[in-house]
């Protein structure tokens, strides 16, 4: 665990390759000491969707302690956008089309929050045993709902749904969106590739993410993916917040801070 002057984070983080690829092009970030959870989701097949996702996770892994929310997402956007320029300078390298990663990302500072994404990697925020996606995914699926083109019916089963309009690494500068709000005592935030809400509902996510410890509750969320047939890598992050009474200091551990890259786990 980890706390700032307001707030105590226990975070939770899980993923795997999934039943039927043989590489993960998911990575995740937990830095609570910076205040910053992320999740990516890599597109491009192996030697790019990897390498995008890694990419994202190891810009944002250098964004230090902020002095303030404001400097916090000055932070993060700078280093995305560092890292969409390494992306975009290995796809010319590589020779080959398109790459990108999906991002989401919680980011923490005093009492004040951000979410912010490209693609359809999803942030919910759980609170008072109600469940509320924060995210709006950039897919085509969306977009055409949201016009009105198409009912929720035909949405569940629309050839073209899992297409993106949006990603890191595919245009010259990010393209992301954002929310922002006031941090509450048993705010509970999960973030997910979509290898997770491919095969969970909202409310077996809620009842999961409200019913067990965090870390718990990403092993049990990821197992249940996994005997429904995990088509897609599958990656979640979970952080619940519980207000201090007076600030506090904690000594951060070595097993608060973790980044997950394809391949294993480095402690940093």
């Amino acid at each position: 665990m980890h706390s700032n002057e307001f707030f105590l984070f226990d975070t939770g983080q899980a993923t795997d390759v999934g039943c039927h690829r043989e590489v993960n092009e998911d990575s995740f970030l937990t830095r609570p000491d910076y205040g910053v959870w992320a999740v990516s989701d890599g597109m491009g097949g192996h030697a790019a969707g990897d390498f995008a996702s890694q990419t994202i996770v190891r810009e944002l892994n250098s964004i230090g302690v902020p002095s303030s929310a404001e400097d916090l997402q000055a932070r993060f956007m700078q280093r995305l956008t560092r890292a969409n320029e390494i992306i975009v300078q290995h796809a010319v390298e590589l020779g080959w089309g398109t790459i990108g990663s999906t991002v989401v990302a919680l980011l923490i500072h005093g009492e004040e929050y951000a979410i912010i994404w490209s693609g359809d990697s999803r942030a919910y925020l759980l609170l008072d045993g109600h469940l509320v996606q924060q995210s709006r995914d950039h897919t085509e699926v969306r977009a055409l709902l949201d016009a009105g083109s198409i009912t929720a019916e035909e949405a569940a089963q629309w050839p073209r749904k899992n297409v993106i309009t949006r990603a890191i690494g595919v245009t010259d500068f990010p393209h992301c969106d954002s929310v922002t709000g006031r941090l509450q005592s048993g705010a509970v935030f999960v973030l997910c590739s979509d290898g997770l809400n491919e095969h969970l509902t909202d409310a077996e996510i809620a009842q999961h993410a409200a019913s067990l410890p965090p870390q718990q509750s990403c092993n049990a969320m990821i197992a249940e993916t996994l005997a429904r047939g995990a088509r897609d890598n599958v990656t979640v992050v979970t952080v619940n917040c519980r207000r201090l009474p007076p600030p506090v200091a904690n000594e951060l551990s070595e097993d608060d801070i973790t980044v997950q890259l394809e391949g294993g786990v480095v402690g940093q």
